[in-house]
């Protein structure tokens, strides 16, 4: 159903195509942003500028015309006046809307106010917005207060929310910075960035469940990727010393604050190196982030100082379950690990066996203890199908998980580079699948045959890159650092 204030506006546009406007232009050539057109202004400066953006302040006061125009760098007052642009264009400034998207051509000058604004001589509309943004109003310090305050909505319509939040928009353009920080990283070093499938026939480098397609030329069903890592491995015993990805993955998983069932992951592999390594060089990258993207290593998130300077807290897995929760792994049955969950009140204990009990004992008792960046060592074999042992300490593998904030950020292994242990770790995750865990990993024949060529020795990373930004950007839900998020059916 059309609402009144969006059938004047259509309106509006009739009678522009009835004065032979054009309402959707082909194309507008700036001369530069409006940022850049503020830092060059000296005054009595005759440079005429044309710049673009969106309305969105407008304001009449007869024959003259002040307005806001935004464009990505920041906004600038526009000022329409009778005298300057003719009658005739004059009586198509009533015709525009907050959100139109406009062109204006002109020399900037000072007000009385001393706002710097561009004195509009020429001006085109370049799209009628035909649904009004729910701008809200501008407090003293230039930030939005409207209509779209619902967290739900703004995710469900990015586009809006982008559109009149700039705040928004500094959270995706520092994503970015992020990433292309990340890439730099791994290229300076040799790394070599990679494609690998998203539709796979087995799924795997995970324990998750999977989304299921058809793939119909070939009538068998196919998965999309719950990781990248089985194929980045097999790039690695082809020849590719290092390689890297940065990539969307995929687990039939619920929502939630920390969850999305899409989600972006970096993942990086590196020929003759082992965990350690990996840790040295995560350690390097991500401090080396945060200093360049803020200038310096200490940042302050939901009331905590959280300190990014090199070394990184390191903590040994066993260690911390037995200070967090008085439990010491190594000798506690399952009964133990379940009357500590129920301690925690955790809904289904008495559901969880084996490994999932001391992966859940850790979640409730140890994550919420890891706010500084903290690396956790050397975890339970059984958690770990795609890890080496541990040197010195079979019931163990070599493998950390980064903490920051409560929460993981990266899991990294000394890659398991044996065939016939590697082997023996899937027929393992095939029985817990046969008796009901359905997040247990696939037997992959093809790279258990990759791996019969033979892996050299290989260190590994995973870097959830949603996360990794929840943190950068000071933001409390995923949904608020992914574009388009999934989220329920309307």
């Amino acid at each position: 159903m059309t609402s009144f204030v969006e059938a004047a506006r259509r309106e509006k546009l009739a009678e522009l195509v009835k004065r032979g406007v054009v309402p959707f232009a082909y194309r507008f050539d700036r001369t530069g942003s409006i940022q850049a057109a503020l830092e060059r202004y000296r005054d009595a400066d005759p440079t005429v500028h044309r710049l673009a953006g969106r309305l969105i302040l407008l304001r009449s006061m007869g024959k003259t015309t002040f307005g806001h125009l935004e464009d990505r760098s920041g906004k600038i007052q526009v000022y329409f006046k009778i005298d300057a642009v003719g009658a005739e264009p004059y009586e198509l400034v009533k015709l525009l809307d907050l959100g139109d998207v406009i062109g204006v051509e002109g020399p900037l000058f000072r007000t009385k106010t001393g706002e710097v604004t561009v004195r509009v001589e020429r001006f085109t509309l370049l799209t009628k917005s035909l649904r009004p943004l729910p701008l809200g109003k501008e407090d003293a310090e230039g930030k939005r207060h409207g209509e779209l305050s619902d967290p739900e909505l703004r995710a469900r319509q990015r586009y809006a929310d982008l559109a009149v939040h700039p705040e928004v928009r500094d959270v995706f353009q520092l994503r970015a910075r992020a990433i292309a920080y990340l890439r730099k990283f791994l290229d300076a070093r040799g790394y070599l960035e990679v494609e690998t499938p998203v539709l796979q026939p087995v799924y795997g480098g995970a324990s998750a469940r999977p989304f299921i397609t058809h793939y119909e030329a070939l009538d068998t069903n196919v998965y999309l990727r719950i990781a990248d890592e089985l194929y980045l491995k097999r790039c690695i015993v082809g020849g590719l010393e290092k390689v890297y990805e940065i990539g969307h993955d995929f687990r039939n998983e619920g929502l939630s604050r920390f969850h999305n069932p899409e989600f972006t992951m970096a993942e990086w592999y590196e020929a003759y190196a082992d965990y350690e390594v990996m840790l040295q060089l995560t350690e390097e990258m991500l401090s080396g982030m945060v200093q360049e993207l803020f200038g310096t290593t200490t940042l302050e998130r939901h009331g905590a100082t959280l300190d990014f300077k090199r070394p990184f807290a390191r903590k040994d897995y066993y260690a911390l379950v037995r200070e967090a929760a008085g439990i010491d792994l190594a000798s506690a049955g399952e009964g133990e690990l379940r009357a500590a969950l129920k301690r925690k009140d955790v809904a289904d204990a008495d559901q969880l066996s084996g490994a999932k009990l001391v992966d859940e004992v850790f979640k409730s008792y140890v994550e919420p203890t890891l706010v500084q960046p903290t690396f956790v060592l050397d975890y339970p074999v059984a958690l770990s199908p795609l890890a080496k042992l541990k040197r010195g300490d079979p019931t163990r593998v070599e493998r950390w998980e980064l903490f920051i904030q409560k929460r993981e950020i990266a899991n990294a292994f000394s890659e398991l580079n044996d065939p016939e242990e590697q082997r023996r770790r899937f027929e393992q995750q095939a029985r817990l699948r046969a008796a009901g865990d359905a997040e247990a990993q696939q037997l992959d024949e093809d790279f258990i045959r990759a791996l019969e060529y033979g892996m050299p020795p290989t260190g590994g990373v995973g870097l959830g890159l949603d996360r990794l930004q929840m943190i950068l950007a000071d933001q409390s839900h995923i949904r608020d650092v992914i574009l388009f998020p999934m989220l329920r059916p309307e």
